[in-house]
């Protein structure tokens, strides 16, 4: 490569650099046109709520638990998000016969009212007679005798159904055309519209019962087939409860129970605390990394080491841009990266080194250098991405953070090592420097 072409190089990488510096920090020179992105705070930063559901699949097929954890997830992110949460992080979990909601909410000031909204929304789901319905209304109505002189368990007439909230296309208000009293319309989408038809199909005649969170609140009797996917929620409610009921089928309505079984609170001051360390462990871990290879390999050290500040200032300008939530694990994550991103330039300079004794002219030392070094840095590189992938893909969402930051900063390791690094040594061939064997062995 001519000297022209790699002076335009390392000019295009400071620039890059510059550009990116602002990006992290455009209060430095308040660039116009650049846009004002923050950092991405996780829960363990910025403080928030992690809160973990337990899923009661009793009621679903199996076939069917995919889609309802689906489903549930999709419900609750959509709940919370109209309760103002910035980008909440709504997952499941699957371990053994246990199914789990995992529920990050960072950066919210009333962890309790988050918690009451979630558990609000309501679980809908219709029930139709069992086949003994009539025995088992004689059993409880004897019971019922002897109220008030033993305790008495009712069972329910009514058993579960494949129609529920899962498949609520919308809700809203509406009256009734004779009583003027308050109902909630449901409209179902096209699966659920058919689970309905068969249902009304085969209970004419027979009520058909309304159940909120396990409560009946109505059992209108069917009086034909309904083919629209359309019913009718009828309660004796006020019209505010009717609103309310109507904006939190909206919200969603749970194709699974879920029951709260672990609650933990990240205060914003410990978050505060948790990334002022942080930052302070990457500043030393920068400059421990700089000094030991400015004194173990003089002048390459400190070019690796200028070519690491460029890397690091690269690294966070694309935390911004992707953006990357940011936890401690995935800080973690990045300083580490920082120590490995020097691996493939020691490599390099070793190899550097070998053909220099051998009597070899700088410009085919650093050629053979780079040459030689790049299957190590490849081999090494590319088994960690693997690894880190294996715990994108199965780990948690903390290890996520961990394993993302990894891939991210080992692609561009190599990128600062064989691009940057090499850059800035051609520059140095044909110059005094190349002769001073005291910088280079």
């Amino acid at each position: 490569m001519s000297k022209k072409k790699v002076y335009i190089s390392v000019l295009g990488i400071f620039i890059l650099a510059f550009f990116a510096g602002n990006l992290i920090y455009p209060q430095f020179l308040n660039l116009p046109y650049l846009p004002q992105l923050p950092f991405k705070l996780g829960l363990d930063l910025q403080g928030g709520i992690h809160l973990v559901y337990q899923a009661d699949m009793s009621g679903i097929e199996t076939s069917e638990y995919n889609s309802s954890l689906q489903g549930l997830r999709d419900v609750i992110e959509r709940r919370v998000n109209l309760f103002g949460v910035k980008e909440p992080t709504v997952q499941t979990q699957e371990s053994g016969s246990q199914y789990r909601l995992i529920v990050e909410l960072a950066g919210i000031e009333d962890p309790s009212q988050a918690i009451e909204m979630i558990g609000q929304t309501p679980y809908l789901e219709f029930k139709e007679y069992k086949e003994n319905y009539q025995e088992i209304t004689a059993q409880n109505s004897e019971a019922l005798k002897n109220e008030g002189t033993v305790e008495v368990a009712l069972e329910d007439p009514f058993q579960p159904t494949n129609l529920t909230g899962k498949y609520l296309k919308k809700a809203e208000l509406s009256f009734d055309p004779n009583t003027y009293q308050p109902l909630v319309s449901l409209q179902f989408d096209d699966e659920g519209a058919k689970i309905f038809e068969e249902l009304t199909l085969n209970n004419i005649g027979k009520p058909l019962a309304i159940y909120i969170d396990g409560i009946p609140i109505s059992a209108p009797t069917v009086q034909e087939k309904i083919s629209q996917g359309k019913a009718q929620i009828s309660g004796n409610f006020t019209l505010e409860e009717a609103k309310t009921l109507a904006r939190n089928l909206n919200a969603g309505a749970l194709p699974v129970p879920i029951t709260l079984i672990s609650q933990e609170t990240v205060g914003p001051a410990l978050g505060k605390v948790s990334l002022d360390a942080s930052l302070q462990a990457g500043v030393w871990g920068l400059l421990a990394v700089v000094i030991f290879m400015t004194i173990f390999y003089r002048l390459p050290g400190f070019l690796a080491s200028l070519a690491l500040v460029i890397y690091t200032i690269l690294n966070l300008a694309l935390f911004k841009t992707i953006p990357v939530t940011l936890t401690l694990a995935g800080i973690g994550g990045f300083i580490l990266s920082i120590g490995m991103a020097v691996d493939g330039n020691i490599l390099i300079f070793s190899r550097m080194k070998e053909e220099l004794r051998q009597g070899k002219t700088f410009a085919i030392a650093v050629e053979e250098g780079f040459r030689r070094a790049w299957p190590a840095i490849w081999d090494g590189n590319f088994t960690l991405l693997i690894v880190a992938a294996i715990l994108f893909g199965f780990g948690s969402s903390f290890v996520k953070g961990f394993a993302f930051t990894v891939i991210i900063g080992t692609l561009l390791s190599m990128f600062s090592a064989i691009i940057i690094t090499k850059s800035f040594l051609r520059c140095l061939i044909g110059t005094k420097l190349e002769k001073v064997k005291f910088l280079w062995r």
